[in-house]
């Protein structure tokens, strides 16, 4: 069996508020299906419409694209900390992304196994312009002080943060991302790679060879601006 495996190349470019994404496809070395990554528009709606006022902050100058489109949804890491979804976690940083539940028997370890490989390779970026954002699937049971235990099991560094909330909370930012599902062991096995200062998000299989995910997030850190180029 020929063994492949996809990353997908979204450059957003804002116009009008509205995000272009170009689509380029690359190969590995492990399997993945595109439908798996489809996006639940319908359910985005809802649940963008299920957002209470408190949820977003007072405007003091105008927010940028990336900003409406996140929103400051508030999630709560495993330390108990609030943390707002676009201000604290991806405003002008370097990402990576993945979703999980820590319960889980499946693939949930071993790709978070893999990003704690990402993390001793890329130690010297952790903390400073790359951070590993985990989101928990399943955030009634996956209380802080429950993935705090967890967090230790990968030896996770400042930089490193698992993310809990109220259920509609967590259940936004994850359709926002497009890793929102309706029944926890249906989580998507990809990360998600961004740096929302250049606009160029990429997704790769998060179970692929480890070095090969280095490279992409490599790729992703050494992106620059398009009037740097």
């Amino acid at each position: 069996m020929k063994k492949l495996a996809f990353i997908i190349v979204d450059r957003m470019v804002h116009r009008k508020s509205l995000w272009a994404l170009t689509i380029v496809t690359i190969t590995l070395y492990c399997t993945y299906s595109l439908s798996a990554i489809a996006k639940d528009n319908h359910a985005n709606q809802s649940l963008n419409s299920r957002q209470s006022n408190s949820q977003k902050p007072a405007l003091a100058e105008e927010q940028s694209p990336a900003h409406k489109y996140f929103t400051d949804v508030e999630l709560i890491n495993q330390n108990g900390q609030k943390m707002r979804f676009y201000t604290d976690l991806l405003k002008g940083k370097v990402v990576i992304i993945n979703s999980f539940f820590a319960t889980c028997q499946g693939t949930c370890l071993p790709m978070n196994r893999n990003l704690e490989k990402v993390q001793q390779a890329l130690a010297d970026r952790l903390g400073k312009d790359l951070y590993i954002i985990s989101i928990s699937v399943d955030p009634t049971v996956d209380t802080p002080p429950r993935l705090k235990e967890y967090a230790k099991k990968l030896s996770a560094r400042d930089g490193w943060y698992y993310l809990t909330g109220e259920k509609r909370n967590v259940e936004f930012a994850l359709t926002k991302l497009g890793q929102f599902v309706s029944e926890k062991q249906d989580h998507l096995n990809i990360f998600i790679i961004g740096n929302e200062r250049t606009g160029l998000w990429k997704k790769a299989f998060g179970l692929a060879p480890s070095d090969q995910l280095v490279k992409v997030v490599e790729s992703v850190l050494n992106d620059r601006p398009s009037g740097d180029k």
